[in-house]
């Protein structure tokens, strides 16, 4: 299969060196960007595994970049971003980033996310081939053979991890699940990551699927256990 791809997109030269210094320890094949346009470039030509992406680049934010490149592919995307205000990272995972980490970040936590999101997308894929079962709850369809869910008639226009998340939950129809187990199931962390990823993704996933978000039909909330699907 050879070694994963990763683009690292930074403007920063030294942190962009000692990134692409750590990636190429930790076996993989590094491609780097410093700004919008060529970060585009690189990931349409060399279709890397996952793409590490800064917030702040000139040219083109990583907010837009991201935001072009989900409508083109489904590459794992880890946004970098030195703000630290709520809104920031949930814009980042609107536009479909699959995680995020604010700077200062350790390198060992930047690694060990990388191989996470690299595992699950591998799971994912095997998952797309090996399961071609449609999973139906009342007007809400999910069809991993294409890839792709449906409420009645409408496709969803869902971001990767929200699909990850609709079929695992699915999957797993009526069974709670609080924040750390769906990082681990989801996310594929086997460590203690930051929890209110999964309650963005949630709240997105549920402005999706339900006609009424305040009152959920199908993702309910488990008051002071977590979250289930039902219907």
């Amino acid at each position: 299969m050879g070694e994963n791809k990763i683009l690292v997109v930074e403007d920063d030269a030294s942190l962009l060196t000692t990134l692409k210094y750590n990636l190429q320890k930790d076996g993989y094949s590094v491609t780097t960007a410093i700004d919008g346009p060529e970060a585009l470039e690189v990931a349409r030509k060399e279709r890397p595994d996952l793409i590490v992406l800064d917030v702040m680049l000139p040219g083109l934010s990583g907010y837009e970049v991201c935001r072009i490149l989900r409508k083109e592919t489904i590459v794992p995307i880890l946004m970098l971003t030195a703000k630290t205000e709520e809104t920031d990272k949930i814009v980042g995972l609107e536009l479909g980033a699959d995680d995020y980490m604010t700077k200062p970040f350790s390198m060992r936590e930047l690694l060990a996310r990388v191989r996470a999101m690299l595992r699950r997308a591998k799971m994912a894929e095997s998952a797309l081939i090996d399961e071609k079962t449609l999973l139906k709850i009342n007007d809400l369809e999910i069809d991993p053979a294409r890839h792709r869910a449906s409420l009645g008639e409408t496709v969803l226009a869902l971001t990767p991890k929200e699909y990850d998340l609709l079929v695992f939950l699915a999957r797993n129809r009526g069974l709670v699940f609080n924040r750390e187990q769906l990082l681990e199931k989801v996310w594929g962390y086997d460590y203690a990551g930051d929890t209110r990823t999964v309650d963005v993704h949630i709240r997105w996933l549920r402005q999706k699927i339900e006609t009424n978000p305040p009152k959920p039909r199908y993702l309910i909330t488990v008051r002071g256990t977590g979250y289930k699907l039902e219907g």
